[in-house]
C-alpha cells in the first residue's frame, strides 16, 4: 500500500473508531436523537439565524434531507421555526428549552471527549500540528475543487435556490 493510500485508510480507520467510541456516550445522553440530529441542534445553537440553506451547506446534505430533520427536531420539541418580521419569505431555527439542554450536555460531552484525548494532543508540538493542518486544509481546498468540478458546489448550488 503506497503512502497515500495510507493516510486515507489510517484517517479513515481513526474517525470511525473515535466515533465508534464517542457514540457509546452520546447513545447514553441522548436516547431518541440521531447523532446527526445532535450535531443539528448543536449548529442552530451556535450559529445566527441558522436556516435550511445554511444546515444544508455546513452538513453537506441537501435542503430536502435538512428539512425533514428540522421537522422531525420540532416535533421532538427541541428546535423551533421562527420569522423575522422584516423577512417572512426565510424561515430559521432557534433551540428551545429541550434542545438547550441537548447542546449543554453536548458541550459537556465534548469537553469530557477532548480530556480523554488530552494525553496524546500534549505530546504533539506547534511545528506539528501546522504540518497536519496544513496538509488538512490542503486536501479539503482539493476535494472542494473536485466537488466544484463535478457541478456539485453545495454552498453555490445552495445560495442560488
Amino acid at each position: 500500500m503506497n503512502k497515500e493510500d495510507q493516510v486515507i485508510m489510517t484517517y479513515r480507520n481513526l474517525y470511525n473508531k473515535m466515533v465508534w467510541l464517542n457514540n457509546f456516550k452520546m447513545k447514553d445522553c441522548f436516547n431518541g436523537y440521531t447523532s446527526s440530529e445532535v450535531h443539528c441542534i448543536e449548529y442552530i445553537g451556535s450559529n445566527i439565524d441558522p436556516n435550511v440553506t445554511k444546515l444544508a451547506e455546513s452538513f453537506y446534505m441537501t435542503s430536502g434531507a435538512i428539512s425533514k430533520m428540522t421537522k422531525k427536531l420540532i416535533k421532538k420539541g427541541a428546535i423551533e421555526s421562527y420569522q423575522k418580521p422584516d423577512n417572512k419569505k426565510e424561515i430559521y431555527f432557534r433551540l428551545t428549552k429541550q434542545g438547550q439542554e441537548i447542546f449543554k450536555i453536548h458541550e459537556g460531552l465534548h469537553k469530557e471527549f477532548h480530556e480523554r484525548d488530552k494525553v496524546i494532543f500534549d505530546q504533539v508540538t506547534e511545528e506539528q500540528f501546522d504540518i497536519m493542518l496544513h496538509f488538512i486544509d490542503m486536501y479539503s481546498r482539493h476535494l472542494d475543487a473536485e466537488i466544484k468540478k463535478l457541478g456539485l458546489d453545495i454552498k453555490s448550488d445552495k445560495s442560488n435556490n
